[in-house]
């Protein structure tokens, strides 16, 4: 790889979204290493122009939240959203990922209230840069993990409200939408419809999203009292997050507590 400081900014751009694909793709502890690096070559040889350092940074921290390593990088990400003054539009956006990222690990540590704050200021943020920008996919993860905030605070019928909203605007196929949305439904025990949500929606294939779909749905057949069923599914969910993610996950601690339900066992720490 080109030193950073020999790297102009139009092979930047490429290589930050060269490593974007292979985040994608789910080679998330490479792609941290790389940024880490990047980011270290970026603070010494940028030193008039942080932008650079910044976004390294960003990629590191969101790969970090995405493999489940959330509490760890809390302070990472606040300390970066303090420092990216949005100055321009560019840096804008950056600041609001970082602050998209941080909205994960929030609800990821069960402190659903201030992500409920911080969903709403994003989207008022998004809101006042349309004029500038679309930024329809981070609106809609916005969304998204605001119908998530409202579930953990037991506001089922909102939480349903959001995500019905938006399905028509996700991709085609899109599991996460549809998980949500079943959430929202088990949360008000209305357990069969949970399963026609997610009945036929394909498995999704980001390594971030493993054991998504088995889990909601061994949720939604546990209350339907089909604990056989329920039991498979969330054997399977657990055995993807134990493959794919970190151990801190807390979906693995989520999975474990389902399978405590149904079998009547204590959850392993």
């Amino acid at each position: 790889m080109k030193p950073i400081r020999r790297i102009r900014e139009k092979e930047r751009r490429e290589l930050f979204a060269r490593l974007e694909d292979r985040f994608r793709q789910g080679e998330y502890e490479e792609v941290e290493a790389t940024a880490r690096a990047l980011a270290e070559g970026a603070r010494r040889a940028w030193r008039k122009r942080p932008l650079p350092e910044r976004q390294a940074r960003t990629l590191a921290t969101m790969v970090a939240v995405a493999h489940g390593r959330q509490a760890e990088v809390l302070g990472e990400l606040e300390t970066l959203i303090a420092e990216l003054e949005p100055v321009d539009v560019e840096t804008q956006v950056l600041r609001l990922v970082v602050r998209r990222n941080r909205l994960v690990v929030l609800s990821g540590l069960e402190r659903y209230e201030e992500a409920e704050r911080e969903a709403l200021d994003i989207l008022g943020e998004i809101s006042r840069l349309a004029h500038l920008i679309t930024l329809s996919k981070l609106e809609l993860s916005a969304l998204g993990l605001l119908a998530g905030a409202l579930c953990g605070q037991g506001r089922f019928e909102e939480a349903e409200a959001i995500a019905r909203g938006n399905l028509s605007r996700a991709d085609d196929g899109a599991a996460a939408p549809r998980v949500t949305l079943a959430r929202s439904l088990n949360g008000q025990g209305r357990y069969e419809e949970a399963l026609t949500e997610v009945r036929g929606v394909t498995p999704p294939r980001d390594r971030k999203d493993s054991g998504l779909l088995d889990l909601v749905t061994a949720e939604a057949l546990l209350g339907a009292g089909r604990r056989a069923e329920a039991e498979a599914a969330v054997r399977r969910a657990l055995a993807d997050c134990e493959r794919s993610l970190h151990p801190a996950h807390p979906r693995i601690g989520r999975a474990r507590a389902v399978l405590a339900r149904v079998t009547g066992e204590e959850p392993r720490p």
